[in-house]
């Protein structure tokens, strides 16, 4: 089994080499000078805005199915930065599905809850989709790309991702751990509502995906639909750090950049039911990432 894996050097495609089949061959691709988890023979730097480069590393490589772990994430710069959201969410995704059609690759995308407004939450895989800001849809037009590729694909969609991997960007919970690890007060929003995510979890619903060959939407998280604040305070709990340090504030005091689904959350059921995951609620995720984090010491 041939995998090719894009943004092999963020967290989830960390993670996602980590817990890779020991048959899997994994190629992996990302923008970095050097691959963080992969020898260096099995890593090319390549842009995904870039259709001959992706058409050419496809044709060399001929993988059985391509990860998609690669995306411009940052909400707030999505609405000022939008010609490099756009290559990356959405052109990339078109030129791997272009690569996918011509050498028969089934293609795993990740999407977000941020196709959503956020206004009827939690949602089903089968719910209207109607983002509120650009990088919310930014994603969606990718996957309606999909949907007209006539490529045989599937969609995990996730929210409020965290884990451990190496030399990445800070995702809630590290910041919030480092954060009250050196006594900086924080203040945390207790009106967005949703899941959260152990990469380690949506790392394994990916593989399960292409374990069963499934094709279609899957809502991959968390079990449990929680307000930021009250995340927070069991991420404190949970690492024994000072939770006087973690003050409320709501999202309208912040003046963020990008409007955010408030009410947002994604129903997993269909996951449950079809991958056969097992899904953390919030602590038990967290309790994951500590065993994680003790083992990696």
């Amino acid at each position: 089994m041939r995998i090719l894996i894009t943004g092999c050097n963020g967290l989830l495609g960390q993670r996602l080499i980590h817990l890779a089949p020991t048959q899997a061959e994994i190629m992996g691709i990302d923008l970095g000078e050097e691959p963080v988890a992969l020898p260096p023979e099995r890593y090319q730097r390549l842009d995904l805005g870039a259709r001959k480069e992706v058409e050419a590393c496809v044709r060399t490589f001929v993988p059985d199915w391509i990860l998609n772990a690669a995306a411009y994430t940052n909400v707030n710069r999505a609405e000022v930065e939008r010609e490099l959201c756009w290559r990356a969410n959405v052109t990339g995704v078109e030129n791997l599905a272009i690569a996918c059609r011509k050498y028969h690759c089934r293609l795993a995308h990740v999407s977000t809850d941020y196709i959503f407004d956020g206004q009827h939450g939690p949602y089903r895989e089968e719910d209207l989709p109607h983002p509120i800001g650009y990088y919310g849809k930014s994603k969606l037009a990718a996957e309606n790309i999909l949907h007209g590729s006539e490529i045989p694909f599937a969609v995990a969609r996730t929210m409020v991702l965290y884990g451990h991997a190496r030399r990445v960007k800070p995702d809630f919970v590290s910041w919030m751990i480092d954060s009250l690890r050196q006594g900086r007060p924080v203040r945390i929003v207790t009106d967005q509502f949703g899941n959260t995510t152990f990469a380690d979890e949506l790392a394994e619903g990916i593989w399960r995906m292409v374990e069963c060959e499934a094709q279609g939407f899957y809502h991959i998280a968390g079990t449990e639909i929680i307000d930021r604040f009250t995340f927070a305070l069991k991420i404190a709990a949970v690492f024994d750090l000072d939770d006087r340090l973690i003050a409320p504030i709501t999202t309208a005091e912040l003046n963020q950049e990008a409007p955010r689904p408030m009410r947002s959350g994604l129903i997993v059921e269909k996951a449950l039911r079809e991958l056969g995951l097992e899904l953390s609620d919030a602590k038990g995720g967290l309790v994951k990432l500590k065993q994680l984090l003790s083992a990696v010491d």
